[in-house]
């Protein structure tokens, strides 16, 4: 019933720039929490940053100054701009989102991921 997709993703060189989206749609009320994860291959699932819905943020220390998550309450979207990129932010970028429906109350989804891969 609800859907979170992201894009953005692609290939970029060591130093450049991305920005990722995820969009949600559906029978949503409201959301809360959203965050971005990332899965590295052979690593477990890490989250990168958080933001609330009062707008603050949190980040891991290995993105500190170099990401910066916001949203768009209007669009039921989510942004990580993503700058100074390395090759060990090679990973697939996930949002999950605390979101409320008028049927099934408050729980977590998660986007379906999105490649980006850093690398000259």
């Amino acid at each position: 019933q609800v859907q979170l997709v992201e894009s953005g993703g692609g290939l970029v060189q060591p130093g450049g720039s991305l920005g990722l989206s995820c969009a949600a749609s559906g029978s949503i009320f409201i959301i809360y929490t959203i965050d971005w994860y990332r899965q590295a291959p052979g690593e477990q699932r890490e989250l990168v940053a958080t933001i609330t819905s009062d707008g603050r943020t949190n980040y891991a220390d290995s993105v500190k100054g170099r990401f910066t998550i916001s949203r768009d309450n209007a669009k039921n979207t989510v942004y990580l701009q993503m700058n100074n990129l390395k090759p060990e932010d090679t990973a697939v970028y996930y949002c999950r989102a605390d979101i409320r429906t008028l049927v099934t109350g408050t729980r977590g989804y998660w986007g379906q991921g999105i490649q980006v891969t850093v690398s000259s």
